[in-house]
C-alpha cells in the first residue's frame, strides 16, 4: 500500500518535534487552499487620492 510522503515524515519525526511538524503541514494545507479561492473583484487594486497641502 502506498503511504503519503507527509504521513510517513511526520510519523519519523521525534515526538518533541510532531507538532511542529503538524503546524507545518497545516500552514502549508491552508495556503494550498486559500490559493484556490478566487479574490473578490470590489477592489482588485489601491485607489490614488489627491492630498492637499
Amino acid at each position: 500500500m502506498a503511504r503519503i510522503i507527509a504521513l510517513d515524515a511526520l510519523i519519523t519525526v521525534s515526538n518533541r518535534l510532531q507538532p511542529l511538524a503538524a503546524a507545518v503541514l497545516c500552514l502549508m494545507a491552508a495556503q494550498l487552499i486559500t490559493a484556490a479561492c478566487t479574490p473578490e473583484p470590489a477592489a482588485p487594486y489601491a485607489a490614488r487620492v489627491a492630498v492637499q497641502r
